[in-house]
């Protein structure tokens, strides 16, 4: 069993009260003008002895998210680790924002962290160490099923050296408290994990908010006739059923092809396998798959009790006990029904039918979502085809679908699985994106000006984004970052902007291969263009100049990210905003043997 979670500590600030907020958040306003004046190289320090204090109190976090967030060992050992990763590769990160030769990085300022309670101890000290390693301070807002989880987070950054008045953690409710959290004006950003619609909300009550969200999921793992079944079915079940299936990046969806969908061999295997996990309490260190964060309701009550037309049970779930339930199995599932592409987060699993690969693409790509999914197949043409085309965020290839780990396989999605920027958490860019960076070498005439631009993007294309990129360099698996242009994109160019920052972006967009709509507030209004922004096909606007309330309303309602951070001639910074990443993990071994 697992041991009693620790006492909470006396710091944490607890408030359903405006005022005080207020007085928090005034407090974070001086506390981050202190912090962004630190070198970087002291901010990495600090982060480093974080990540020693979080390996030093590991047994409290495990205890703490077996408790609170109900969550087996086996799952939350390595969470504390990737805390740790987290801690030290954000540290290292910061070094990179100085010295940075045509341009100033500028921290945001105060930065609110808000995470889910499914991961409640990675996420939480992922989303501080990136805004700390940024020089941001940082309002820790914990999911109120897990509070003591991120306050020890915020107790190892306290110990290591990160001061009060930069770090705060304030636990309040989600109510109106929350919103005048989010909506306050000393608040320069938000780093937000959780659902879609969250998002969403949060960008209502404030329509000029910086905010970098990773939300919702809809994952799919493809099987093809050429999948070694033992494999596919071990990493199907661990991606579909750990942690009850409550991961953004579950396996929700197995999408058979051809014969794989009536083979006995794979029906008789995913009955063995996932009828025989051991269900019962967290504490247990028998446990396979423990209880919920709650009594399942709404879509997921639905996906565990109700089956749709053409639908049966080739494992039905049954409850056992106060929020745990034994997985389920539910195979028929149709192509554009409710299950197809409704995320239910808990322990269900459909399987679907595909004719053939294009048809499994395109079930797993009608979802609105895109963060993860996966292949199993031992045919590279068939791999091949798949990579090209599935649009997720991270896409894997003959194995588990869950698990990303910092810096190996940074993580974040495509489509609705990613609201902001965009940048991968664990990745190259992720703290680069917390802050705003200035043009510094403006005193060079235009024509210099575009030409080292336009120099400095083919450097960065030729080494950095038209790369893939491998730096942990297992041979027993690749783990690649790639970048891939976006489609179509638009360029709204408002008044008083020199027409040589035109033309800087607009030769961004030509160096990455995107396809570019341009609006010119000479040819037509803000509020013009923003009416028609919906029907444009574009994937992201480009930004020159202020973003009116329009603009902004027309973005949200179409979900199409404005970038918005003034232009600079540093292609390392300037060519991303025409580009999404990509990671790929992919098994080169089988069964010990290197392929």
């Amino acid at each position: 069993m697992i041991a009693a979670p620790p006492p909470a500590a006396a710091r944490a600030e607890v408030t359903d009260d405006a005022a005080a907020m207020d007085l928090v958040l005034a407090t974070a306003a001086r506390g981050a003008k202190a912090w962004r004046d630190r070198p970087p190289r002291e901010r990495r320090s600090v982060l480093r002895r974080v990540a020693g204090e979080l390996a030093r109190r590991r047994g409290d976090l495990i205890a703490a998210m077996v408790h609170e967030a109900r969550k087996t060992f086996a799952e939350a050992d390595p969470e504390v680790s990737e805390a740790i990763d987290f801690a030290r590769y954000y540290g290292d990160r910061a070094l990179e924002l100085e010295g940075v030769a045509g341009a100033r990085f500028e921290p945001l300022g105060v930065v609110a962290v808000v995470p889910p309670w499914n991961f409640p101890v990675a996420i939480p000290a992922g989303g501080v160490t990136a805004a700390l390693a940024a020089g941001n301070a940082v309002v820790l807002k914990p999911a109120p099923e897990t509070p003591r989880c991120a306050e020890i987070v915020a107790e190892c950054c306290w110990a290591a050296g990160v001061g009060e008045d930069v770090l705060h953690y304030l636990r309040i409710p989600d109510n109106d408290t929350g919103r005048h959290l989010i909506g306050h004006a000393g608040i320069n950003g938000v780093i937000l994990t959780g659902a879609f619609e969250t998002a969403e909300l949060f960008r209502s009550w404030r329509p000029d908010l910086r905010l970098f969200a990773e939300t919702s999921g809809k994952n799919a793992l493809v099987i093809t006739p050429n999948a070694d079944i033992d494999l596919a079915v071990a990493h199907l079940a661990a991606s579909a059923f750990g942690h009850s299936g409550q991961k953004c990046s579950a396996a929700s969806l197995a999408i058979c092809v051809g014969e794989m969908y009536d083979s006995p061999r794979l029906r008789r295997q995913l009955i063995d396998t996932v009828g025989s996990m051991e269900v019962g309490p967290a504490a247990s260190l028998a446990t396979a798959m423990g209880p919920m964060i709650g009594e399942p309701e709404g879509k997921l009550l639905r996906g565990l009790t109700r089956l749709d037309e053409g639908e049966e049970w080739l494992l039905e779930p049954r409850r056992v006990g106060p929020r745990t339930w034994t997985p389920g199995i539910r195979m028929g599932v149709a192509p554009a029904s409710w299950f197809h592409l409704t995320e239910c987060f808990g322990p269900v699993l459909g399987v679907m039918r595909a004719d053939s690969l294009e048809q499994a693409v395109g079930l797993q790509n009608a979802s609105p979502y895109g963060l993860t999914g996966g292949i199993h197949s031992l045919d590279d043409d068939e791999i091949d085809y798949w990579l090209e085309r599935a649009e997720v965020g991270n896409a894997y290839v003959n194995r588990a679908i869950t698990g990303a780990i910092v810096r190996r396989q940074p993580f974040g999605g495509w489509k609705r699985s990613a609201v902001g920027p965009g940048a991968k958490a664990g990745g190259p860019n992720y703290v680069a994106q917390l802050g705003t960076w200035l043009a510094t070498d403006t005193d060079l005439d235009d024509e210099s000006w575009l030409a080292l631009a336009e120099a400095g993007d083919r450097a960065a294309w030729e080494t950095e984004f038209s790369q893939q990129h491998d730096p942990t360099g297992l041979f027993c698996e690749s783990n690649v970052l790639r970048y891939r242009p976006l489609r179509r994109i638009a360029v709204r160019v408002e008044a008083g902007r020199r027409a040589v920052e035109v033309e800087r972006v607009l030769s961004a967009a030509r160096r990455c291969g995107v396809q570019v709509v341009l609006s010119n507030t000479a040819d037509e209004s803000a509020a013009e263009f923003a009416a028609r922004l919906g029907g444009l096909d574009v994937q992201r606007v480009r930004v020159l100049g202020p973003v009116g309330a329009a603009l902004r309303t027309a973005g949200r309602a179409a979900e199409i990210h404005l970038a918005t951070g003034p232009v600079t001639s540093v292609g390392r910074i300037e060519l991303v905003h025409y580009l999404r990443e990509q990671t790929i993990s992919r098994t080169t071994h089988r069964y010990g043997n290197l392929l």
